[in-house]
């Protein structure tokens, strides 16, 4: 099975220069918890998540309004192509701790989503998505 079976096509993206409060809108409206940081010529350069905005903007009492998504997105981020093994992509996401991955094409161009709900609902395989859950879930060390 690859990833473009199991991924969540028809993927929303944001621009880096769009607000926080943007992003949160966009978020809110489509009941995400991230969304992939695209700059206009297609290039993922980033991810920006809820908790991103609630610990880099929110908990410091900046202004969502005068904020940008690149002062608080995460810039390191690990994809999945589309026409990976499913199976590697469910590792990947149990090594690095995440709940979801960016899937992009060969040209690295975000395409879609790969998310634990996908495993659980479209791969069928409980071990896997009990593993994942669980890596996710355990507390960072410290």
């Amino acid at each position: 099975m690859l990833v473009i079976d199991v991924m969540t096509p028809g993927l929303r993206v944001i621009a880096p220069d769009a607000t926080v409060r943007d992003a949160a809108l966009i978020m809110d409206r489509f009941d995400v918890g991230s969304l992939p940081v695209q700059e206009r010529d297609g290039r993922l350069v980033g991810i920006v998540t809820d908790r991103d905005i609630a610990l880099r903007a929110t908990a410091k009492g900046r202004d969502p309004d005068l904020i940008h998504v690149r002062d608080v997105m995460t810039r390191q981020v690990t994809c999945c192509f589309a026409d990976s093994d499913a199976h590697a992509a469910v590792e990947l996401m149990e090594q690095l701790r995440v709940r979801r991955l960016p899937v992009v094409d060969r040209d690295n161009r975000p395409i879609g989503m790969i998310a634990l709900a996908d495993i659980a609902l479209r791969m069928g395989d409980h071990h896997a998505t009990s593993s994942v859950l669980e890596s996710v879930s355990e507390p960072a060390e410290v």
